[in-house]
């Protein structure tokens, strides 16, 4: 059944003045939201109850948070591979830098929606491109994949049912209630998917001929990424593409920025000149930009060039709404994907159904509107926008003053895809799972060694055709070599000036001095992270906020799912989380006996402080070092930096009806840092959003 939408459901509006709540909390029972209440119901009756899904009494178990993937349950949840559940997390990992509560019920009926007024962050910005990439950037490959497959009538079978249907239908004049038609079929009756449109690797197939090639990477060690790359764990590769992609583009831009030239450089073997002995520029700085222009005579400053600040600060303005502009869009195109195929424990055919309700109707009216009315009702549409503003803007005035954010009830989000979540609402859901049975999801496993240079399994799932067809029209020995290993074909690129512009050389002097100069940096931070402990000795706050931040690379790290290492003002401890009281809580301590006997069943524990969940109203992700000595540390030490998390309290008004200021505490030094924010994240009621 398809649920109706009414103004109320998309933008609740509170009965009472919600300044009356402050103060109140709720839990996961209460089941503030959509999301709440199917992380309850997830647990009965479910076709295929994962370990996640077994309620455990008072007691948190551990599901296997410190052990290989192969002691851990499978499925954790019900209806999800644990592969699959780790990609959601490692991606929400990356998303989630800081989130909110709200007060009013969220649109939609799902929380975690991104912020008007979110923050913008250089690394946020990334962050966003990376999701794009992933999302839309190989959806929109496979598909563009998947119409040179066809167009090239290598699979010759489809190909032709194809040409003879569309051709008909042409011949008929029932084009498009024939294609409305086939689009209702691909979104209600997910197995015509893949007979229309049979699987195979992206990278197996040939963006210009349609039929088999050799993947970028020279072998196919993953089935969904680009390259083909080898991964030690599903979707690894897709992620290591996406920053890569985004490293890509900042290369280039830097070194078109910095005037790099490799036609005007002397030859390679010259290792005497002075282009030798320093790195290349554009591993360094970006400034190297003003020494370029300086280089050809100009004066790149303040004084001389009036359009430097004006241009920086249009640039750096206008980047928070891009940035926002592409998360809604990633946002978009993930809701479309979770509708097409939804995750349990979301409904497997409600949103289905409601896409479905919304394209049959162009098949009915598509046999009575000609062409003819089509383009004449388009081109009074055009002309209506262009030249009909002294009508548009009255009109825009008076739904402003009757109908206050009568656009949000336009969004998708609010209409068509009104409860369908995005990859981190559903990863939320998954999580909210876990904690409502007292079974914490085990973080994503990761392994040290890197991907074994050899060719993954391909099955029947991600590689066959329809019909009698060979898959991509190719012999078992064709697609056996293009999937081999091949040591040459990841350096291959579209020409000798190409590799001429990708190729960074520091020749042998430079490799000398780079080396120098990271022994000497790493001088200097063993030397500041001991000045460090001297500062905090003596009670500097910031040198206390950053001692342990660098851990040792031996150190046992570990942790979770009830006890996770930190700091608190630069004290060593853990923080740990109470859930068998009637209140859960969170509280830090600094006892040792920690590490040996963890702390179920102990009251001797004094701990520094202790909150209730409900009582948090905001979490935010904090580095242990700005951004520029974790470049310093990680370049020039080769290490992790642990960094920290800040939790904010709700208000608490005083005896006399006064506001106090909210309560704040930093932990620091937290080596599961992530997991520790997925875990307060999802264990109380609160509705958050993100900034």
């Amino acid at each position: 059944m398809v649920e109706g939408v009414v103004y109320k459901d998309l933008l609740p509006i509170p009965a009472e003045d919600p300044t009356k709540h402050e103060g109140t909390t709720t839990t996961l029972t209460d089941k503030p939201t959509e999301s709440h209440a199917l992380a309850m119901e997830a647990s009965k009756n479910p076709e295929v109850a994962g370990a996640a899904q077994v309620a455990h009494g008072n007691e948190v178990v551990d599901l296997g948070w410190n052990e290989p993937e192969q002691a851990i349950s499978s499925p954790l949840v019900g209806g999800l591979d644990n592969e699959d559940l780790w990609v959601l997390v490692r991606r929400f990992n990356k998303k989630m830098y800081h989130v909110k509560e709200i007060e009013n019920p969220p649109p939609g009926g799902l929380d975690l929606n991104i912020a008007d007024e979110e923050e913008f962050s250089p690394d946020k910005l990334r962050s966003n491109i990376e999701r794009l990439y992933m999302t839309i950037g190989l959806g929109m490959m496979c598909f563009g994949k998947h119409i040179m497959r066809l167009r090239s009538w290598r699979e010759t079978r489809r190909t032709s049912y194809f040409c003879a249907a569309y051709f008909a239908a042409w011949f008929l004049d029932l084009l498009v209630p024939a294609l409305s038609l086939a689009l209702v079929a691909l979104i209600v009756y997910p197995p015509v998917r893949s007979i229309m449109f049979p699987p195979a690797p992206i990278a197996l197939v040939s963006a210009k001929t349609g039929g088999v090639q050799k993947p970028k990477a020279g072998v196919l060690g993953s089935h969904d990424s680009a390259t083909g790359a080898p991964e030690n764990h599903k979707g690894e590769a897709v992620e290591q593409e996406a920053s890569n992609f985004v490293s890509g583009i900042a290369s280039v831009a830097l070194s078109s920025a910095t005037g790099k030239h490799p036609q005007g450089e002397p030859p390679a073997e010259d290792d005497s000149s002075a282009d030798s002995t320093v790195p290349d520029p554009t591993s360094i700085a970006s400034a190297a930009a003003d020494a370029q222009a300086k280089a050809a005579g100009g004066t790149p400053s303040k004084t001389h060039d009036k359009t430097k600040v004006p241009m920086e600060t249009a640039m750096w303005t206008k980047m928070r709404p891009i940035m926002h502009g592409i998360a809604d869009a990633t946002d978009t195109w993930e809701r479309f994907a979770n509708a097409l195929s939804p995750t349990p424990p979301f409904p497997r055919d409600r949103y289905r159904v409601r896409l479905a309700a919304v394209v049959a109707p162009l098949v009915l009216l598509s046999i009575f509107v000609t062409s003819y009315m089509f383009i004449k009702g388009l081109t009074f549409g055009v002309g209506f926008g262009f030249f009909g503003d002294p009508v548009i803007q009255p009109a825009l005035k008076y739904l402003n003053r009757k109908f206050p954010n009568w656009q949000k009830l336009l969004e998708l989000r609010n209409t068509l895809l009104k409860g369908v979540p995005t990859d981190a609402q559903l990863t939320i859901t998954l999580l909210r799972i876990g904690e409502a049975n007292k079974a914490p999801l085990p973080p994503p496993p990761h392994l040290a060694e890197p991907p074994p240079e050899k060719p993954a399994d391909v099955s029947e799932k991600e590689l066959r055709a329809t019909g009698a067809d060979y898959p991509l029209n190719a012999t078992q020995e064709e697609l056996n070599e293009a999937m081999t290993h091949d040591l040459n074909m990841a350096h291959e690129t579209g020409g000798s000036d190409i590799d001429s512009a990708k190729t960074t050389k520091h020749g042998k002097k430079g490799t000398k001095i780079l080396n120098f100069f990271r022994g000497t940096v790493k001088g200097g931070v063993e030397t500041s992270i001991g000045a460090d402990k001297v500062k905090a000795a003596v009670g500097d706050m910031h040198a206390k906020n950053r001692l342990g931040a660098v851990p040792r690379p031996d150190q046992n790290l570990k942790s979770g799912p009830v006890e996770f290492e930190a700091r608190y003002q630069g004290h060593k401890g853990h923080v740990y989380i109470t859930s068998k009281a009637t209140i859960p809580c969170v509280a830090f301590s600094t006892d040792t006996s920690i590490e040996k006997i963890g702390t179920e069943e102990r009251e001797d524990l004094h701990p520094q402080w202790s909150i209730p969940i409900g009582d948090i109203k905001e979490l935010r992700k904090v580095g242990g070092y700005g951004w520029k000595a974790k470049l310093v540390v990680g370049w020039a030490m080769g290490r992790e930096v642990a960094d920290g998390l800040e939790i904010v309290l709700k208000d608490k008004p005083t005896e006399h009806g006064e506001k106090i200021g909210s309560a704040k505490y930093k932990v620091t030094a937290v080596p599961l840092r992530d997991e520790l924010f997925n875990r307060l994240v999802s264990m109380g009621g609160q509705k958050w959003e993100c900034w």
